[in-house]
């Protein structure tokens, strides 16, 4: 798919990073499919974005940075598009990994979670969500996203604005717990341990203002609500029973 790659917010045109399918060589199934491919373009991430020039204070004074990413619909041979997949890092001074929260702007995403132990997977989740929907990755886990319709995927996220994603161990095993096929989902041989994959729903929480349908770019105006993605463990009832 041929498409613009500039985007227009907050009278400001952004230019993505573009995550081609040799950057991504290393996680893909379809290994037969590869060697014949072409080095195309995969998905586009814009970072650091804001409205306003108050709006990009704030964010620096909360530690904060809003992305979006866009997926267009494609195949990889016989796997759906997705992106690399990574974990968190951990919060300084403690033992506890950063946070992230997604939202769907447009077209549908499946949010494949795993946290990783006991030399393998302790827990898989995979969470479709669809326009408005959020979606939050708690401390613990790595994920990655597919995109599996017809439709091109634009998603938001909020996360620490000094994250730095982690992508080695999601590459050494050469994906994540599990592939969605055009025929299925199957289990990553490379992980010695894998559970059964949960299906699960958004965790849109009001509380927290994540509300279906209703924009979380506005949050930057409210440092409390996005306070736990930022100290985490200030937050204990977000996170505690979330994917029980």
């Amino acid at each position: 798919m041929i498409m613009n790659t500039t985007i227009e917010f907050g009278n400001k045109k952004a230019h993505p990073n573009i995550r081609m399918l040799f950057d991504m060589e290393d996680v893909i199934y379809d290994r037969g499919w590869l060697k014949g491919a072409d080095n195309i373009e995969l998905y586009y991430m814009y970072r650091e974005l804001s409205l306003s020039k108050n709006d990009a204070l704030l964010m620096k004074e909360h530690g904060l940075r809003y992305d979006i990413t866009i997926i267009p619909p494609l195949m990889l041979g016989c796997e759906y598009v997705k992106t690399v997949g990574h974990y968190h890092p951990v919060i300084p001074g403690t033992d506890t990994t950063y946070p992230e929260i997604y939202e769907v702007l447009s077209g549908e995403a499946h949010y494949l979670m795993q946290k990783p132990g006991n030399d393998g997977i302790t827990d898989a989740v995979l969470i479709k969500a669809r326009e408005g929907d959020k979606v939050i990755i708690p401390p613990g886990y790595g994920h990655l996203t597919i995109n599996a319709s017809n439709k091109v995927l634009k998603m938001a996220n909020w996360v620490a604005r000094d994250f730095e994603s982690i992508y080695e161990p999601v590459r050494e095993k050469r994906g994540g717990a599990y592939f969605m096929l055009d025929n299925g989902i199957v289990k990553n041989p490379s992980y010695n341990v894998v559970p059964e994959l949960r299906l699960l729903e958004p965790t849109n929480i009001k509380e927290l203002g994540l509300k279906k349908n209703m924009e979380m770019y506005r949050l930057v105006r409210d440092k409390g609500k996005l306070g736990f993605l930022t100290q985490p463990r200030d937050f204990g009832w977000v996170f505690d029973d979330m994917y029980c």
